[in-house]
């Protein structure tokens, strides 16, 4: 009755090298985008418009100031280890279609202005990983959910226009899309080890027998008889 040994929760370098690769990645951007005046802020989502929808792609990338990526890089560095690690098997699945239905969703509802930076992205992985776990019923999944709400349930906040220069549309998407997403993959997410005897393959051997479906020792009669003469 031994648990099952194949789990999908498995330490890789990759866990821990890419959020950080894709954090020094925004700082570089930041600062190339300083240096040589590039101007990337015109390439961020602006509603309605033909040429805001590169920013779908282009505005988790981008960032205003020093400032603006620094709220930005511990919870998203965080976030995406935890995404990588519960969630390896579908964590590229849900950053691409995340970045495309929060990005698309943005273009649609959002303010006539440019929406940039990666916050959008922090909000579709705390309503990924929360709403998954509580999907799952899974207590290790569960237990994580429970500490991103720990961690970042103040977000919640900032999903409504509280400040004029945040994009609260932004967090808006990107929670949503998080929400659907975990939604749509709900059914292959991890699940808690199973022992030998709770596989629908499992074949009873003679010990098994003795125990009817409750637990309860209650061996065949046969064998009853047999030890009494």
């Amino acid at each position: 009755m031994s648990l099952e040994k194949d789990t999908p929760f498995n330490f890789k370098l990759s866990i821990l090298a890419i959020p950080l690769y894709a954090v020094l990645l925004l700082w570089v951007l930041l600062w190339l985008d300083f240096r040589f005046n590039l101007h990337f802020k015109n390439y961020g989502v602006y509603p309605r418009t033909a040429h805001g929808l590169w920013g779908i792609i282009a505005s988790p990338f981008i960032h205003k100031n020093v400032s603006h990526l620094a709220h930005n890089s511990l919870p998203l560095f965080v976030l995406l280890m935890a995404l990588f690690y519960f969630y390896n098997r579908i964590s590229y699945k849900i950053l691409i279609y995340g970045v495309l239905i929060s990005g698309t969703l943005t273009w649609i509802i959002a303010r006539p202005a440019y929406h940039i930076g990666a916050s959008g992205i922090v909000y579709l992985l705390v309503s990924f990983i929360f709403f998954s776990g509580i999907f799952s019923k899974y207590y290790r999944l569960i237990a994580v959910s429970l500490i991103v709400v720990f961690l970042y349930g103040s977000l919640v906040w900032y999903m409504f226009p509280v400040q004029e220069e945040m994009s609260w549309e932004g967090h808006l998407s990107g929670f949503i899309a998080g929400l659907l997403l975990a939604f749509i993959y709900r059914k292959v997410l991890p699940e808690p080890e199973k022992y030998d005897w709770e596989h629908d393959t499992y074949q009873e051997d003679e010990f098994d027998a003795l125990f009817d479906d409750d637990g309860n020792f209650n061996p065949p009669q046969e064998d009853i008889k047999d030890k009494s003469l």
